[in-house]
């Protein structure tokens, strides 16, 4: 069987719902989530299933990055525990004039919204576990 790590890239609703579906149920940490101001990229290390392959058993480390990020802000995530453990639930978004709010949302009410003009994001597959 060969090692295969895929790569999914999404620029519209469909794409955004697909990584959505692949690293709903997910895990991360606080230290595993970056946001790069200065090239205005978001990105996020989670421990996934790789449930688009139907291994349900196979667990993967995957990157998921998002472009074009003018703006973040988190509601209750502690950002001083860093390993405190993070359950994602999913992504969605809102579309404001000409604006996109993207929202990770992870378990016990807490979310981080990504502003952005453009849906630009991407979920690459690190290594097995």
């Amino acid at each position: 069987m060969s090692k295969y790590l895929a790569k999914i890239i999404a620029n519209d609703q469909d794409g955004l719902q697909m990584i959505s579906a692949c690293i709903s149920g997910s895990k991360t940490k606080a230290s595993d989530i970056k946001y790069l101001a200065s090239s205005k990229v978001f990105l996020i290390s989670v421990e996934r299933t790789k449930v688009e392959s139907n291994q349900i058993n196979k667990k993967i480390n995957s990157i998921c990055r998002f472009d074009f990020i003018d703006n973040v802000k988190s509601k209750n995530i502690d950002q001083l525990n860093k390993d405190k453990i993070l359950d994602l639930v999913g992504i969605n978004y809102l579309k404001n004039n000409d604006e996109y709010e993207i929202n990770l949302i992870f378990n016990n009410n807490k979310h981080i919204v990504l502003n952005t003009e453009t849906i630009e994001v991407s979920l690459e597959d690190q290594n097995e576990i």
